[in-house]
């Protein structure tokens, strides 16, 4: 289902927009999370995949692919140590803290009795223990009902003090802020809610160094569409943001893809404010199960997206199957269950007449998908496409083997 965003504009980054996010800032967090041994060195691979291009009709098809981001293997590594490092810059102002000491853990002796919290969905609050173990401070997840054991662990294995309730991903937003509260913690959240926007926007402009690397990497090219994860809209609004600003009118076509059962960023174009989900948020596609949009990502894909539009579960997951089974011509990825999501967004509208004409989507279009999430739970991974995520690796590397030789 397709919604157009009539309050979409392009032209000059609005000034309003550019005090909250800015490709400054951006840039400022790139720098500082390059110095961070919890990240892989480098720019993630921005993978090309001609086949798949000819398949669905347009000119070209890159996955900007962020299992590669680190070994936590999601986008979420570049928010969550950019919001942790700016909130102990700003709570000692007179000691000059130096981003890249804090994540080497110079300071962890007068952090140790200073305790972050989160909800997540698996993701965010595994990048923030380790962020958190880093740094020397002490973590607390709050997990909900729907995240799966393989992430609980994970979280765990990084040294977080793991909160487990039987509500859903609002409710341990929630939940998080009643104990940050009652136990004078800090929230550290990606989404934000009435009084608490400076976080989430830390969060959101490191996601900004995914735009800067992909313009980068193609090399003075140009995108005419970008396919983006919903959730609460962090991820897409720190995208879009680095776009707009740096080429205004020109900027590509943003389509916001989201599960249909939790598909408050749908909702919240048609009526025209951040609003909730209609469905039961319990989609497969974990990092996008949110109920309810972040008031302040909705300020950016308000006037900066142009399209909204949501996928069934068993979209996602046959996605994720052609991500794996790659070509002759195009690698295999490993992507999970929300990586996939952008991917059957596309595939969805190239199968459609109407909806490729509403996006101009044609043998012209430039594509640019970004693959959010690597196999973060691998045995959900293995039950839902029949494969071994390090095989699919494995056959990845072998296949880039092949081209270089060619």
């Amino acid at each position: 289902m397709l919604h157009d965003n009539v309050n979409a504009r392009r032209g000059c980054y609005d000034d309003s927009l550019r005090e909250i996010l800015n490709i400054q800032a951006a840039d400022e967090s790139r720098a500082w999370l390059s110095t961070w041994e919890g990240l892989n060195a480098g720019p993630t691979p921005l993978w090309d995949l001609p086949e798949l291009a000819a398949r669905l009709r347009v000119g070209s098809i890159s996955v900007k692919d962020e299992g590669h981001r680190s070994a936590l293997g999601s986008f979420k590594a570049l928010g969550a140590p950019i919001a942790l490092i700016r909130l102990i810059r700003r709570l000692w102002p007179e000691h000059d803290l130096v981003a890249a000491k804090l994540t080497a853990g110079h300071y962890k002796d007068p952090l140790q009795n200073f305790t972050v919290i989160s909800a997540t969905d698996g993701n965010h609050g595994r990048a923030l223990a380790a962020a958190a173990r880093s740094i020397g401070c002490r973590c607390v997840i709050v997990l909900h009902r729907y995240v799966n054991d393989e992430r609980r662990v994970a979280i765990e294995q990084l040294g977080a003090q793991i909160v487990q309730i039987d509500g859903n991903y609002d409710e341990s937003v929630k939940e998080a802020a009643r104990l940050a509260g009652e136990h004078g913690w800090h929230v550290v959240s990606d989404t934000s809610y009435d009084g608490y926007e400076t976080i989430p926007r830390d969060v959101m402009q490191g996601y900004g160094t995914i735009a800067a690397e992909a313009i980068e990497q193609r090399d003075g090219g140009s995108y005419t569409h970008v396919f983006i994860q919903g959730g609460v809209g962090g991820l897409a609004a720190g995208v879009v943001s680095y776009f707009a600003e740096r080429f205004g009118e020109r900027r590509p076509q943003f389509v916001i893809v989201e599960p249909g059962l939790a598909d408050c960023l749908f909702q919240s174009a048609v009526q025209g404010q951040a609003a909730h989900a209609t469905g039961s948020v319990d989609s497969i596609m974990a990092g996008l199960a949110c109920g309810e949009a972040s008031p302040l990502a909705w300020r950016f894909l308000h006037v900066l997206a142009d399209v909204f539009m949501t996928i069934p579960d068993d979209a996602a997951i046959e996605a994720m199957r052609i991500f794996a089974a790659g070509s002759a011509r195009d690698v295999p990825v490993v992507a999970g269950e929300s990586g996939a999501a952008g991917l059957a967004g596309l595939i969805q509208v190239a199968g459609s007449a109407q909806d490729r004409a509403a996006l101009g989507l044609g043998m012209e279009s430039n594509v640019l998908l970004l693959n959010t999430e690597g196999a973060t739970a691998p045995e959900l991974y293995r039950q839902l496409t029949g494969l071994r995520a390090d095989d699919v690796l494995e056959a990845q590397r072998r296949w880039l083997g092949q081209r270089k030789g060619l």
